[in-house]
């Protein structure tokens, strides 16, 4: 069975950093991408970040561009996303999910995704 693990959040203050990685198995696949998506409380989830295992190329919700970066170890079959510059509007729940033979039209759009992870509560405070 595919499983995805979301872990490395906890509490920040703001301007400070997480990192947070996504640990995958049962994973075969040789072309996907990994997404991370958050949810605040009282709202929708969002997507963050998507990162292509072709080219581990990666796009951002423009939010965090800048300031977070998503990458692929795949001697670990882990996927990081590097947060930076924290503010506390980036508190959220936030989630990994995998995406096979992926599309490149609408990358954070959840609705794509095939397999999610449970979520890893990162709160940054003022």
């Amino acid at each position: 069975d595919v499983q995805l693990q979301a872990s490395g959040g906890g509490l920040v203050q703001a301007g400070g950093s997480l990192r947070l990685s996504c640990a995958m198995s049962g994973f075969s696949f040789d072309d996907y991408a990994i997404g991370w998506f958050r949810q605040a409380p009282g709202k929708e989830r969002e997507g963050v970040s998507c990162v292509f295992s072709s080219d581990g190329s990666a796009t951002y919700v423009n939010s965090v561009k800048g300031r977070f970066a998503s990458s692929i170890d795949n001697t670990k079959n882990t996927v990081y996303l590097q947060m930076n510059s924290l503010k506390p509007e980036d508190t959220a729940v936030y989630y990994c999910a995998a995406q096979i033979n992926p599309t490149r039209w609408a990358p954070l759009y959840e609705g794509l995704y095939d397999y999610w992870g449970r979520g890893t509560l990162v709160t940054v405070s003022s």
